[in-house]
């Protein structure tokens, strides 16, 4: 298992490396790419992101491990991973509303304070002390996913006003460094916990100086900046609406959905699956990383003049992806049947499929689903989908059942198969839809939106 984690890491990596040194030296460069106040701008937003994000993955491949080294049973893991999850569905539903009251930039800051003191609750054995880590890493998430984008597009748009066209370039070029970011974290995790042997908590307290560093940044260099709020019962409310009156919302939440729930119960079990078989969990971790990398490179590709596939014909091939790779699962997680090669492939290509699922859903909701109406939408099919999803984790991942783990991918094939009926019904109803395509290639190379 140590050699074929090592042997994937370097060919995925290298496959990366291939296809984004042939994009770059195909891609035209921009009016937005030279303007150098534009550039300075930007430089001040990735300065700070960028080091929330690393922060973020550097604690991800050895924290399932740091439990464990506490001599914590499984089933006390899962409801340590459902609360984190809880927390940030539960957090995320009023994330947006508390950032705009807050203020963007002090949200920012309270990003970095309270990821530091969730990082701290990690030199704590004590159960009630990790949970409330969990908790306070479960606002952290929605913190990060709302309040920085929230600041950017602001700043962008009402006190720099640069092109509203410009946005996209700036978040396409964070999701590849996002990736970027996460392998490296996996193989700096690896160091700090093996390599030095400074054990599973160190990547946690490896991650306070960079969480330090991008709050001190934030509140040096950013400037404050607040928007108007919209009542929580209206973001719902407006969502049922929008869900309501348009098909294609429906199918495409409840794909999103789906999908999402079982990623998480992925998250979970991709740890308890290839540890006991000496992996090295950081480099399978910076893998699967690359693995993602892979897939959205070959979503740019295949979106591009020479290929031209569409957004809907990739997401409805990594589902099928998806579909395949837990069906592998079920069977290599048999009790006394176990191939750990076998299911660190599965993963790998759980994780190609996620490179090219997150592109396609973020270019078929944007065209689907008004900008004002996401936030209620998404509300609800994550909330209730996933709070089942932590459910079915308690029940299911019981420590004393040796089949709980298989049970588990049986029940995400269910799922997913769900999603792939969804996709079809969704593939039916856009068949002739020229909205959700991606435009036919003229005079300009295409660069797709992400």
């Amino acid at each position: 298992m140590l050699v074929t984690a090592y042997l994937a890491f370097v060919v995925l990596l290298a496959s990366c490396l291939g296809l984004e040194l042939s994009r770059c030296r195909a891609k035209p460069s921009g009016r937005a790419c030279s303007n150098p106040s534009f550039l300075r701008f930007q430089l001040d937003f990735y300065q700070v992101y960028f080091l929330a994000l690393a922060a973020d993955w550097l604690q991800a491949p050895y924290l399932y491990k740091l439990y464990q080294h506490y001599h914590f049973l499984e089933g006390q893991i899962a409801i340590l991973y459902v609360c984190g999850l809880a927390s940030t569905v539960l957090f995320g539903l009023v994330a947006s509303s508390l950032v705009d009251w807050l203020g963007r930039k002090k949200s920012c800051v309270l990003f970095s304070l309270t990821y530091s003191l969730c990082c701290l609750t990690k030199l704590s054995q004590d159960y009630f002390v990790l949970l409330v880590g969990r908790a306070l890493g479960g606002l952290s998430t929605a913190l990060l996913f709302s309040a920085f984008e929230a600041w950017y597009i602001h700043e962008h748009v009402e006190r720099h006003d640069f092109p509203a066209e410009w946005i996209p370039a700036t978040f396409a070029r964070a999701a590849f460094w996002n990736h970027v970011l996460a392998v490296v974290a996996g193989v700096a995790a690896e160091a700090v916990a093996c390599w030095m042997g400074l054990g599973p908590v160190a990547p946690f307290l490896a991650a306070i100086p960079l969480l330090a560093l991008a709050g001190a940044l934030a509140l040096h260099n950013w400037g404050e900046n607040y928007d108007r709020q919209r009542a929580f019962s209206r973001t719902c409310a407006g969502g049922l609406r929008c869900l309501l009156s348009d098909r294609r919302v429906l199918l495409l939440g409840t794909i999103q959905a789906l999908f999402e729930s079982v990623i998480f119960i992925f998250v979970f079990l991709w740890t308890p699956v290839l540890d006991p078989h000496g992996a090295p969990l950081g480099i399978i971790f910076s893998s699967f990383m690359a693995a993602s990398l892979l897939g959205s490179s070959l979503y740019r590709i295949a979106t591009s003049k020479r290929y031209h596939l569409q957004p809907m014909h990739l997401l409805s091939l990594a589902v099928l992806i998806v579909v395949f790779s837990l069906f592998m699962l079920t069977f290599s997680t048999s009790p006394g049947q176990e191939s750990p090669v076998e299911s660190f492939i599965a993963f790998l290509l759980i994780e190609l499929a996620c490179g090219l699922y997150f592109p396609s859903m973020s270019f078929l909701r944007r065209k689907v689903i008004p900008e004002t109406e996401q936030a209620g939408v998404l509300n609800w099919f994550r909330v209730p989908l996933h709070l089942l999803a932590c459910l079915g984790l308690l029940v299911l991942h019981d420590s004393d059942r040796k089949t709980g783990t298989r049970n588990m991918f049986s029940i995400c094939s269910a799922i997913m198969v769900m999603a792939l009926l969804a996709v079809v019904g969704l593939f039916t109803v856009v068949r002739h839809d020229a909205e959700l395509r991606v435009p036919s290639p003229t005079g300009e190379p295409y660069a797709p939106e992400l």
